[in-house]
């Protein structure tokens, strides 16, 4: 009798010890999102990151926790979000935008994950060792290559083959910024063009920036991607039509807003992919041995009505090689 009983306890207990271990909630990863622009302008890459997640069986609220902060586009308003995600303990840091955001999230925290989206020179900021092996905490995807700068010179030269001198407009404290820059003059001779350096720090800039335009005469202009730049649209293209000055943009997000043309990653892509990143990383892989990825689908497009406005008509064969046209 005594061996039944005990026999009859030990499977008693395992039940419950099985019952009680299956009823143990499941940990919810929780993914903090550091952005640098406001909700509104960072939507569509928001909903293509989220997309990202949901191809890989993430489903936000059910078993993966997403925490945004959204810097609005105030440069020194990240580290304190920085701060702020990483005392929530969360397992992944996504980094929303370009060197300045990666670089407050590393100065944030030296244990847990970084994954950027969209860093333009993850190797010359000093954020990784090389693209091959990062090394550290951080991994991710780049937005340039070394053909970009180039690429865009030659959109605008053929849309205005006689153009012989452009404004380049972009942060110079982005160190990113400024090394494109300098690839971009280097590449200038090869287009018989001349580059003046437009430098924008805030948004009040941007008028002051336009009237030196104007005074050095240049005929066109090249937007960078910089905080500023990207918050800041809007007021960039209206200046650009209201000087009548053709102007090529780095991403559709601006011709969508009313600019002429646009040529540059889809960054919408870059985010959709960091999710396959945030997944490797939450089944164990290390950052530091994830190679940093460059970007493989890039887009040109053209808005024809802007073009109308400032009386420009752009070449059928540069409209031929659109992705996209508005007319």
């Amino acid at each position: 009798m005594i061996r039944i009983f005990v026999g009859l306890l030990l499977t008693v207990l395992l039940v419950t010890v099985s019952v009680v271990e299956a009823q143990q909630p499941t940990k919810v990863p929780r993914i903090g999102f550091l952005i640098v622009d406001s909700p509104s302008a960072a939507s569509t890459r928001v909903e293509a990151f989220k997309k990202g997640l949901q191809e890989l069986g993430y489903v936000e609220g059910k078993n993966i926790t997403l925490e945004y902060r959204y810097a609005e586009g105030k440069a020194d308003r990240l580290p304190q979000l920085a701060s702020e995600l990483v005392r929530l303990k969360i397992d992944v840091l996504v980094t929303g935008g370009g060197n300045q955001v990666a670089m407050a999230a590393m100065k944030a925290t030296g244990t847990i994950p970084i994954v950027m989206t969209n860093v333009a020179d993850p190797v010359g900021s000093g954020l990784v060792a090389s693209l091959a092996r990062p090394g550290g905490i951080i991994t991710g995807l780049t937005s340039v290559t070394y053909d970009l700068s180039g690429k865009r010179l030659e959109l605008i030269k053929d849309t205005l083959p006689k153009l012989g001198r452009i404004a380049v407009l972009y942060d110079p404290s982005d160190r990113a910024k400024v090394v494109e820059f300098k690839e971009m003059q280097a590449a200038a001779g090869s287009f018989a063009v001349q580059l003046q350096s437009l430098e924008v720090r805030r948004a009040e800039d941007f008028e002051g920036a336009f009237k030196s335009g104007n005074r050095a005469r240049a005929e066109a202009l090249i937007v960078l991607p910089t905080t500023i730049t990207n918050t800041h649209r809007r007021p960039i293209i209206q200046l650009a039509e209201g000087n009548r000055l053709p102007a090529i943009y780095p991403d559709q997000e601006f011709v969508d807003a009313g600019g002429l043309m646009s040529y540059g990653p889809i960054y919408a892509d870059l985010w959709r992919r960091a999710a396959t990143y945030v997944d490797k990383i939450l089944k164990g892989a290390k950052p530091g041995e994830i190679p940093v990825e460059q970007p493989t689908k890039f887009q040109l497009v053209i808005n024809l009505k802007a073009a109308k406005q400032i009386g420009l008509t752009i070449p059928p064969s540069v409209v031929a090689r659109a992705d996209r046209v508005l007319r």
